[in-house]
């Protein structure tokens, strides 16, 4: 397979996910604005020459959507080989491609979001741990901070402070978001009127900078749920799930 990196002169031409077919889907232009704003923070987006989930994204730490502590590392923010592409070692190849990049650019090593167990939209634990990566963190109620180190005393990553307090936030729902996964374009309308139509209080926090990325209350910033105070998912949700959750809340 052919592997591509985006870059200003090809990204309007290049598929980023398998799911959405038209390339001037809501969805496609507001990741793909979003990956634009991050090209010059040296942001890379490695992709396999398909229409479909065989990709690596990351970007220096400093720079990270994500509440983290990790000066001198490279954030992974997703690796996602799906479909007819596993089994072929697309995994490998892209995870040693950002391994050999970040130390060619002296990186201190890798940090990535995962989870006790696996979950979507959050590295495998179990694979990134096959390949090396450490717990450095955890975060209630199941994220873990993983990280691979280049050398012996590199200092250890962590979450920042705002990922424990969640005492200020107003009852009902509140969610957090970003354009960094493209169906949030889609799907944060359709909850939002979802909550009107049920008479549910729900507040929906676009995060727009990087600064508040880095201090919000929820490790995952592309889509995290909460009701009254209380983290509820970070799953990107259908019309469907949402309002399983919305009979269990009384509504």
């Amino acid at each position: 397979m052919e592997f591509v990196k985006l870059t200003y002169e090809n990204m309007d031409k290049e598929h980023i996910c398998c799911a959405i077919s038209n390339n001037k889907d809501i969805q496609v232009m507001s990741k793909k604005n979003w990956l634009k704003e991050r090209l010059d923070e040296g942001l890379v987006f490695l992709k396999g020459n398909v229409r479909g989930k065989c990709f690596i994204e990351y970007i220096p730490a400093e720079y990270a959507w994500a509440p983290i502590w990790a000066e001198g590392y490279m954030y992974i923010d997703c690796l996602w080989v799906s479909g007819q592409f596993k089994g072929h070692g697309y995994s490998n190849f892209l995870l040693d491609a950002c391994i050999g990049d970040s130390k060619a650019k002296g990186k201190k090593g890798l940090v990535t979001l995962s989870s006790k167990k696996k979950m979507g939209f959050l590295s495998d634990p179990k694979y990134m741990g096959y390949k090396g990566f450490q717990t450095a963190d955890t975060a209630e109620p199941y994220f873990e901070l993983m990280y691979l180190p280049f050398e012996e005393d590199a200092s250890l990553p962590r979450f920042r402070d705002s990922v424990c307090g969640h005492g200020d936030m107003p009852e009902g729902f509140v969610l957090y978001y970003t354009n960094q996964c493209p169906f949030t374009a889609k799907y944060v309308p359709i909850l939002e009127e979802m909550a009107k139509v049920r008479n549910a209080a729900f507040q929906s926090v676009h995060i727009q900078t990087r600064e508040d990325a880095q201090n919000a209350p929820s490790p995952f910033t592309t889509f995290s749920l909460f009701y009254d105070g209380q983290f509820v998912t970070h799953e990107i949700l259908s019309e469907k799930k949402f309002d399983k959750i919305l009979v269990s809340k009384g509504l």
